[in-house]
């Protein structure tokens, strides 16, 4: 019994002991524990605070709004929404985007250029087989990746071939619009030619059959509002991209809002304001749907044109030159503004450079995501401009390149030794010469950092910039024009605290290697000359280290004029270039600047445009630059035609002209060419364009594909080609018309040329007998 009792005791022991045992480990472990369920609740916390400081994104893009056209602009136009919220918000008066519809969406949503795209010529039409490069991230994914719920509701017009072409698979949740460039407001019928027709209005990846009827504007902003009335904004921040079709044509306002402008004598100016009151309603409709849902204080919205108007289409870019689809200021600067309570400093006018392309990293930075994921862009983050009033990092702009456009009859290159244009013909033809032909003059004294005609060796940039280094440029040449008062003669007015082009171009100076380099950049070693004139066998492709010469054979190096040929077998395919328009990037040596003697400066018959700091350079053929009064007849010309214009017609005054020089800050409306005062300008604006022509990749511009009828797929527009085919591969690149085509087009255009002739003369004889 003792020992029972004893072995009893020694168990009761053991188990008080390992009770305290467990007891203390507990209690130890209980602070372990703690500690993890406040990280857990610290980090969500820090979730939910970034989730509400993540703004939600309003993007309004509407379609061929000209400058003229808005109420800040013009108070004959009826937008008091808009007036509102762009006066309480920051006005963008020095905003820029492209002249037609694709190349503006196509950088609005990638952040790259069109020379980075393969997009530079032209419109993506209905039948073609284009769309965004494949292997290129979009705005919506990078936004999709920071948490966002990302809405597209309206005109698309990127492409959709195949349905990795469609927005929903580009980045956007859902998807409801059209697919084309232009679409009938009621019926939804979109035609690419006479008899090629069909139905174009898309809910996701379907066709949303039986909204025939119901306008295009009412029927996306209801979408827009039901988008944010279903979604929750506590829980994920919102991206809508709102992409009116108005007020492209056809011009098909309702009746109701006609007429507030009854009073307007022209029709078509007429029915375009009252299509531009429709989006003021409907800016007016979301945003009180941000009010009411609880969107609005936490949110940014943001207005912007795709590219400027058409005047003969009732649109109006008064008094800025030109008109959609040219390089000039009418086609280019964009009508926008933003408006949000996030803003630091609100209620004011923003003339920092911007461009459209900004957009990307600007929102992705705004979102809290990750820019660094997107190589190459060619964008800035600008939110510190818009928001505080800092400087813009943007110091040029690149317009385009397209080497598509230019004249078939005549090559033309900068003659830099004589600074004027060399026009050559092909063999066998005369070119006569104009009475008055003017030649861009050189500066007295002034030795040209361009010799290419010559016949002893040619200077190299290095060589001069070395030589100017001890012997500067007097400060007269690089300086803008004095200040004078505005007459009407060829003097331009300038602003006192304009700064000179040297500000924003790069410094030449000499590095240890001899070639000259950029203050705040450094240069990868440029190709071997042996491997300089190789040709390309990727797939649209281009490299840092690209040169000119990659565009087209090699040329014998005893020709003292060279010429750029822009021909490539590439094809799209991925690729890294830099984006050469941010600070502190590298340039390759192979910089039009650092080696001019082995190559032409620019082909100057090439249509390209570009702004650098207050300059903005042209070449080719800009299109026609008209100052269209708003209150002229646009579908009648008559007397008035000649009223902005010289006594020549613009097409014969210019037909020899293809370099055009502006000060923009000083000349707003392009109206002094400054391209005989300042060659010296020139020089340096042909040399960043050819720069900038190295990253290009190769136009992609495809023949239509039958296959994409409408009839063989029920009468709607819908990808019509698998996903496995590989189009790009099987038109490499650049689509090339035959002869044949070629002369049947050429009949048809000169018929098209008497037509239009003789009502020209119809409706001259009627204005001016006032019928």
């Amino acid at each position: 019994m003792q020992a029972a009792a004893a072995a009893a005791a020694v168990a009761l022991t053991a188990l008080s002991v390992f009770l305290s045992l467990d007891g203390l480990l507990a209690h130890q472990s209980q602070p372990n524990q703690m500690q993890q369920q406040n990280d857990r609740n610290t980090q969500n916390e820090e979730a939910a605070q970034e989730k509400k400081n993540q703004p939600h994104i309003i993007f309004i893009l509407t379609d061929d709004q000209g400058f003229n056209d808005i109420g800040y602009h013009n108070p004959t136009i009826k937008t008091p929404t808009l007036d509102k919220l762009a006066a309480e918000g920051v006005k963008l008066e020095n905003y820029y985007v492209q002249p037609i519809c694709t190349p503006s969406r196509s950088q609005l949503i990638t952040g790259r250029y069109q020379i980075h795209t393969g997009l530079q010529h032209s419109i993506i039409r209905p039948s073609q087989p284009s769309c965004l490069p494949s292997h290129m991230d979009t705005l919506p994914e990078r936004l999709r990746e920071a948490g966002y719920a990302t809405h597209m509701v309206g005109k698309w017009h990127l492409g959709f071939y195949r349905k990795a072409c469609l927005p929903t698979r580009k980045g956007f949740d859902s998807f409801f619009g059209s697919l084309t460039g232009s679409v009938d407001y009621y019926s939804y019928g979109s035609c690419d030619g006479p008899g090629l027709c069909g139905y174009d209005l898309h809910d996701d990846e379907g066709v949303a059959w039986g909204q025939e009827g119901k306008y295009s504007t009412t029927l996306f902003t209801q979408r827009a509002r039901k988008i944010i009335e279903s979604h929750d904004p506590t829980d994920r921040p919102l991206f809508l991209l709102l992409s009116l079709q108005a007020v492209h044509t056809p011009l098909q306002p309702p009746k109701s809002y006609i007429y507030p402008y009854r009073d307007m004598a022209n029709v078509a100016r007429r029915k375009f304001a009252a299509m531009v009151s429709t989006v003021d309603e409907a800016v007016r409709n979301v945003t009180y749907a941000l009010r009411k849902y609880g969107y609005y204080r936490n949110s940014v919205i943001i207005y912007s044109t795709d590219n400027g108007a058409q005047p003969f289409t009732g649109g109006s870019n008064w008094p800025l030159r030109g008109r959609k689809g040219t390089y000039w200021e009418g086609g280019v600067r964009g009508v926008a503004f933003v408006h949000s309570p996030l803003l630091r400093r609100r209620r004011r006018v923003s003339k920092d450079l911007l461009h459209i392309t900004d957009w990307f990293p600007t929102l992705v930075g705004l979102a809290g995501g990750n820019i660094s994921q997107s190589p190459g862009l060619d964008g800035f983050d600008v939110w510190p401009t818009i928001s505080e009033g800092k400087e813009s990092p943007r110091r040029e702009i690149l317009h385009n390149i397209d080497p598509l456009h230019k004249p078939p009859t005549q090559t033309m290159s900068w003659d830099a030794s004589k600074e004027k244009p060399l026009v050559r013909t092909p063999k066998g033809t005369a070119l006569k010469k104009p009475k008055k032909k003017k030649v861009l003059k050189q500066q007295p004294k002034q030795k040209s950092a361009f010799k290419l005609k010559t016949t002893k060796k040619p200077r190299t940039f290095a060589q001069h910039a070395a030589k100017s280094k001890s012997k500067p440029l007097p400060k007269s040449k690089l300086k803008p024009l004095p200040k004078s008062k505005p007459t009407s003669k060829s003097k331009t007015k300038a602003h006192s605290h304009r700064q000179t082009l040297s500000h924003y171009m790069p410094n030449p100076k000499i590095s240890s290697s001899g070639a000259p380099s950029v203050s705040g950049t450094s240069r990868p070693k440029s190709p071997p000359r042996g491997q300089s004139h190789l040709k390309t066998k990727s797939r649209r492709t281009t490299t840092q280290n690209q040169n000119l010469s990659q565009f087209g054979p090699a040329l014998p190096r005893s020709k003292t004029q060279l010429k750029l040929h822009f021909k490539a077998k590439s094809r799209r395919t991925p690729f890294q270039y830099q984006n050469i328009s941010q600070p502190g990037t590298q340039l390759p040596k192979s910089h039009p600047t650092a080696s001019v003697g082995l190559q032409p400066v620019w082909d100057t018959s090439v249509q390209a445009a570009i702004r650098v700091g207050d300059w903005k350079l042209l070449t080719g053929d800009p299109g026609h630059g008209d100052w269209v009064p708003p209150q002229v007849l646009p579908t009648l010309p008559g007397r008035w035609w000649n009223l902005e214009r010289t006594t020549l017609p613009f097409y014969k005054s210019s037909a020899h002209k293809n370099v055009w020089l502006f000060n923009i800050t000083g000349d707003p409306y392009e109206r002094h060419d400054l391209a005989d005062q300042r060659p010296d300008v020139v020089q340096l604006l042909l040399a960043r364009l050819a720069y900038y022509n190295q990253t290009a990749v190769p136009v992609y511009f495809p023949p239509d594909d039958p296959r994409a009828n409408p009839s063989r797929h029920g009468g709607a527009w819908v990808p019509w080609a698998d996903e496995g085919e590989d189009e790009e591969g099987k038109y490499q690149g650049v689509y090339k018309k035959g002869k044949n085509v070629k002369k049947k087009r050429k009949k048809k255009k000169c018929r098209l040329c008497k037509l239009k002739s003789f009502f020209l003369k119809l409706n001259t004889g009627m204005m001016s007998n006032r019928i």
